[in-house]
Order: structure tokens, then sequence, then C-alpha cells
């Protein structure tokens, strides 16, 4: 194990080596006035792409996906045995994306709204190749995050490696990181989140207009994995039924999403087990106050989880990895009371009330453009019955699935970036004739 987890990193620092032609010029945004209701700058910075510096939460996520998946029998056969040495290779063909270019990152600020409609700032970062030409914008949700430092405004998002291609990312913080880390997030609470997404897209816009750079394309794409995975649907409804005639989606890309939370709260009750134990207070304080139920969490938590909150979650002080270590328990019901695991009391049937409220799966709703879904079968936290009911779901939507045994949630995650690049380069050439990448 330890020898793969060596690979892994060896092939991530593999992922952005290569040249660059040092004479190419980097665009300054440092003059440019951005005005009332657009993106405004707190930080530039041009990041060698072959010298990325992860942080100590992204490298815990890299040693996470090493890991064989919990419930892949050995027996599978090797094409689909999500091994590390499959995760090796997986890295290794990662390797092979650096070009060791550079791209500028910008931190700043924008305006949205909390819960309640009101107005409120909040942050993110724009990640653009540093010549200031690209084709299109890729608007990213982010999968779950749990300490501040994971926020993409305060480190390189994973994703970021997408601009290598040529595309300009725009990837806010969420409510309740960067600028608001001091606000609890609402976790899952998909209006909220869909909007502040879009908001942060709106502001770009004229914040690079200003700039004197655009786009090659007016259309975007949209993108998201695990918790982003449910936003990215949730951004895709909210443009096809507000927007369409702004914003033209080219394709939406979601992977390990929980696209029915209900379903997933369920999977911690049925099984009384959770892979991945902080999702279960997370999910719980997010919706109860994102949606301002007036519930008592304390009936809900077992009284060392709720005792916690603020310490633990709140703080903002902690990645997910170390959460769980806190937590020190996959069992539901040392995390849940009596009540918060009985769908038949009134907290639970309240809570439940407002999770189906923010389960994509339960709005009325087909995709219009063309999306592609991931899930891994074998995934350990996002149960794989929410890829199945969204396929049941949206069967006359225009939609590609990938299922299949890629590993647990983590490994999954970095092979959906790889099939998100690939796509990418396959409808790009398509579009060009062969355009030489």
């Amino acid at each position: 194990m330890k020898k793969g987890i060596y690979f892994l990193f060896f092939g991530l620092s593999l992922l952005f080596s290569g040249c660059y032609n040092d004479n190419v010029r980097l665009v300054d945004f440092s003059n440019v006035d951005a005005g009332e209701g657009t993106f405004h700058v707190l930080s530039q910075q041009t990041t060698d792409m072959e010298n990325i510096q992860w942080s100590a939460a992204q490298q815990e996520l890299f040693t996470q996906a090493s890991a064989l998946p919990q419930n892949t029998a050995d027996s599978m056969p090797a094409p689909m045995r999500a091994s590390s040495t499959n995760m090796n290779a997986i890295v290794q063909q990662l390797a092979d994306w650096g070009n060791g270019k550079k791209a500028i990152e910008l931190a700043g600020t924008y305006s949205s709204v909390d819960t309640e409609g009101n107005p409120i700032t909040l942050s993110g970062k724009v990640i653009l190749p540093a010549d200031g030409k690209f084709k299109r914008y890729i608007l990213v949700s982010h999968y779950t995050i749990a300490a501040n430092e994971e926020a993409p405004s305060q480190t390189f998002s994973l994703e970021g490696i997408l601009v290598n291609l040529g595309y300009a990312l725009i990837i806010p913080d969420y409510l309740g990181y960067g600028v608001t880390a001091h606000m609890v997030h609402p976790y899952l609470v998909l209006e909220t989140t869909a909007t502040n997404v879009l908001d942060m897209y709106f502001q770009v816009l004229p914040f690079m207009q200003k700039a004197g750079l655009a786009p090659e394309h007016d259309d975007i794409y949209l993108m998201g994995y695990s918790q982003g995975g449910a936003v990215t649907m949730g951004v895709q409804h909210m443009i096809e039924m507000r927007y369409a005639e702004q914003i033209k989606i080219r394709r939406v890309f979601a992977g390990g999403g929980p696209y029915d939370v209900k379903a997933t709260y369920d999977n911690f009750i049925e099984t009384n087990y959770a892979s991945y134990p902080c999702a279960v207070p997370l999910m719980t304080q997010g919706v109860v106050n994102g949606n301002h139920l007036e519930l008592d969490l304390a009936k809900i938590l077992q009284p060392r989880i709720y005792e916690n909150l603020d310490e633990w979650i709140n703080s903002k002080k902690y990645t997910t990895g170390q959460l769980n270590e806190l937590i020190d328990t996959h069992v539901t019901d040392e995390l849940m009371t009596p009540i918060g695991m009985d769908r038949t009391s009134y907290e639970i049937s309240e809570l439940y009330k407002a999770l189906t409220l923010n389960s994509i799966l339960s709005y009325s709703w087909t995709p219009k453009a063309p999306v592609f879904i991931f899930h891994s079968i074998d995934d350990d936290i996002v149960p794989y019955v929410n890829a199945t009911l969204a396929k049941s779901k949206w069967q006359y939507g225009n939609i590609q699935y990938n299922f299949g045994h890629y590993g647990n949630h983590i490994a999954g995650m970095l092979r959906f970036l790889m099939n998100v690049r690939t796509l990418l380069i396959d409808e790009e050439k398509e579009e060009n004739g062969n355009y030489d990448f």
C-alpha cells in the first residue's frame, strides 16, 4: 500500500511537468475597475502548473484514492478491479495532461444572497490561461469540504488542471466558506447553492469584459463531483428554467452526486452504517439551518456530536478526514438519537420534507442540454442508488451514463476528471476538425 501511495504522489507531481514559453504575455488584472455588480479581485497570482503546491487536505484525498474499495471482491476480473495498481495507471494517464503551462488564479468576491434571500458577499476563484486566451468557461461546483483551507479561494482546486486545455474555470466557495467561513454552510440546500454558483458566473463575465477578455465561444460547460454533482444538476435546472435565453449550455459533467438526498439519508439509517460519518451532522445541520426548520438538533444528533458541532464543523478548522477521525464511529445510531433514527418521528418527518425539496430528482424536470453522469458502483460515500434513480428519472434526457466498478468515492473522482478531460478533447476535435492538443 505504501508503495502504491508513493507512486500516486509521484504521478501527480508528473501531472504538471513540461516546458513553458516564458515569452508569453501574462495578463495583469490589478488595474481593472470592476465597478458594482461584478467580480472584485482580492488577490492575483501566476501559477506554474508543474509546481502546484497541493494542500494537506488534497494530499489526504490522494492517499484515500489509493485505498481498495470496501465492497469490491478480490475475485473481480482484473480490468474492473479498483486496485491501487489501477489507480497508479490512472495517475500515469493524468500525468500526460501536464504541459508545463502557467495559469492565473484570481481569488475574489461577488454579490449573492443568503438562505433567506438577503444580500451577502461571497467569494470564489477564477483560473484561466496566463495569456488570457481561452475557449470557454467551465462553471465548477466543488465537492464536499469541511476546512476553510479547502475552499477554492484558498487553494488550487483539482479541477483547475483543465486550464491546460485552454479553458477558464469559475469556482465559487459556497456560502459558509471563504469570506463567509464564520457562517454555517447550508450543506445540500440546493436552491441557495445553485443561486450562489450562478451569481458568480454572472458577475465574472462583466469583470472579464472590462479586462478586455472573452471566450472564443459563448456557450459554457457545467461540472461537479460529489456534492458538486448534485449542485451542478441544480445549476442546469436553474439555467434551463430561468436563464435559457441568456446562457447556452454546451454540456454538463456530473459525477458521484447525491441527486436524491432522502435516499442518501435512508442509507445511513437502513444500514446503520455511515462510511463518511461527518456527512451525517453536515447534512442534518445544513438542511435544518438552510431551510430554517424549527427543529432542535439536540433531539436528532447524539450529545457527543451535537455538543461538538461548533468546534468540529462550524469552526472550519478540520478537513473531512480529520472530522471522521474526531467522530470516531461509523455506526449511525452512535451519531443519531433514537428520534433521529425514527423516520416516523416528527423531527425526521419534517427533515424528510426538506430533504425531498433539496433533491434534484424530486423536480418535475428532465435535463435538456447534453449530460454526462458518472458514478462508481463501489462508491463508499454517495450510495450508487443515486445514479440508478437518476437514470430512471431522466430516461428521456440526452444523457450519457458511465457506471462501473471504479473504486471508492475519491478514486472515482480522479477517474471522473480523466473522463471529463477526454470528453472535452473529443468535443473540441469534432468541433475544430481534429484540432491538435
